[in-house]
């Protein structure tokens, strides 16, 4: 577990979470420059999601709020969560239908971009594709394999959680469109992701599993699926008989060059 310089805020005895103004104006100003960037390039069922969910502008929503819409729409609901939490934690939680969410936001410093996941990057980026049943049925069954796998497997989970969840893309009738949330919180990435600077593959999973990735860059490689309802075909597939191959056959080489070493 790494540090954090962030601390998550505490609900009031009705369950309800008091944000300074500053926060809200942060939210505000992520939200309405996000919307515009992902017009043209983010999927339809992730706008379907946007306009379920009704996410206020003008203030942090309440996770209640953002529960009301998920549990309607597919059974699932966000959990309250400090800034980082275990890998054990994070399985335990999508097993039992429940998506992690820090309840902090980002400094204005830090607007485009920070390494811990905030209620922005979970609540904007995540939840919209959480109201739809591939989706929602992908991340259930990913949480429950790995709350089973041991910790080698849980890092060749984590590669197919990063290029899919996180950072993937996916071919629709309009054209290449995201539906990672990674990139979706991300107003650099979303241009970028689509720009045709950074390679893109057909979608494989034993290659997602085998292909190393940092997180503190642009990702140079986005796999491509060929609809949303391949993540839903892949739920009922033997996952972890594809862990063990991939582990067998080995990583490949780093598409990006080594961290580097603080001083």
């Amino acid at each position: 577990m790494k540090a954090t310089q962030y601390v998550a805020r505490e609900p009031d005895a009705n369950g309800f979470i008091h944000y300074p103004e500053t926060e809200h104006q942060v939210w505000n100003t992520l939200i309405t420059r996000q919307l515009k960037v992902i017009e043209g390039r983010a999927c339809q069922e992730y706008l379907d999601g946007i306009e379920k969910l009704g996410m206020p502008h003008d203030r942090i929503p309440q996770l209640g709020e953002i529960n009301k819409v998920l549990q309607a729409t597919t059974g699932w609901r966000v959990a309250r969560v400090p800034a980082l939490i275990p890998f054990q934690t994070f399985f335990e939680l999508l097993a039992s239908q429940q998506f992690p969410v820090a309840t902090f936001i980002r400094t204005p410093e830090e607007l485009d971009y920070l390494q811990e996941p905030d209620i922005f990057h979970e609540i904007f980026g995540h939840c919209p594709l959480l109201t739809n049943p591939w989706f929602a049925e992908f991340t259930h069954t990913y949480g429950k394999l790995g709350l089973k796998a041991s910790k080698e497997e849980r890092v060749y989970l984590a590669r197919l959680y990063w290029m899919t969840i996180e950072f993937g893309l996916m071919d629709t009738p309009q054209g290449r469109r995201i539906y990672g949330g990674g990139i979706l919180s991300s107003p650099k990435e979303t241009v970028y992701a689509l720009s045709g600077e950074p390679e893109h593959q057909a979608f494989d999973p034993l290659e997602c599993m085998r292909t190393p990735y940092r997180i503190d860059i642009l990702q140079p490689l986005y796999f491509v699926l060929p609809d949303l309802k391949r993540l839903f075909d892949l739920a009922h597939e033997d996952i972890m008989a594809l862990v063990h191959k991939a582990m067998t056959m080995g990583l490949h080489a780093p598409k990006f060059p080594p961290k580097p070493k603080a001083a």
